[in-house]
């Protein structure tokens, strides 16, 4: 059976945690306060889940997600990551990161930030442009009617079409964007971010209590192609 692991457990680390058990995958947790504050979620998700170091889910995971601050990327353990796909769900708030010049600049993404960091990994954007409660409402089985799309980006063909697996397994389709460098049209402040999965839309952002609304691949595309740099 495939593992997921998680090197951070929060809102999204959390929904795709539950989305995993849901699919049939094992599932390794870990965040930055020890696998001991993870028992409560551990044990909602029942016997498939396990609690861990970072370190731990990273050697244990066929894919591993890293969803923590931007901030703290650089503690994302690097040896066990080695040739595995890291999907991975950073956005940059500058208020929560502090000014990063680099992506200020739009020299480089936070996915290239990460993938610089993980040399030997094999980095995909994903995740990242979707408020978590809606991740967990639109989840949808391959074929149905109301599926939503997520966008993904990547240097490694390989490492993008195992990426669509595991989206696949845990109920979304995929748009492949690009590369990491194109991973830009799904971030923070485009159309892309959240608002193609909002049933009421606010600018660019949401209300917490927003119900969702599907989003396909058709409707995802044209949110990208509206994207433009600052």
């Amino acid at each position: 059976m495939s593992t997921l692991g998680l090197i951070g457990s929060g809102h999204i680390g959390g929904t795709l945690a539950r989305l995993g058990i849901a699919a049939g995958l094992d599932v390794v947790l870990s965040n930055s306060r020890g696998p001991e504050t993870l028992a409560g979620l551990v044990a909602e998700l029942g016997p498939r889940a396990r609690a861990a170091t970072p370190a731990e889910a990273a050697a244990a995971g066929d894919w591993v997600v890293v969803t923590v601050p931007l901030k703290n990327y650089r503690q994302v353990p690097v040896a066990p990551l080695a040739g595995k796909v890291v999907l991975d769900t950073n956005n940059y708030y500058p208020e929560r990161d502090g000014q990063i010049a680099e992506l200020d600049a739009e020299e480089t993404t936070t996915s290239g930030l990460l993938q610089r960091h993980l040399p030997d990994a094999k980095v995909v954007k994903a995740f990242n442009n979707i408020f978590f409660k809606h991740l967990a409402a639109l989840a949808r089985p391959t074929g149905a009617a109301d599926r939503s799309a997520l966008p993904i980006a990547g240097d490694d063909p390989e490492a993008k079409g195992s990426a669509t697996q595991l989206l696949d397994l845990l109920g979304f389709d995929a748009v492949d964007v690009g590369t990491l460098a194109d991973s830009w049209r799904f971030q923070r402040d485009t159309p892309a971010y959240v608002v193609p999965y909002a049933q009421n839309p606010q600018g660019l952002g949401i209300t917490a209590d927003d119900p969702g609304r599907t989003a396909d691949a058709a409707t995802l595309r044209t949110a990208l192609a509206a994207a433009i740099r600052s």
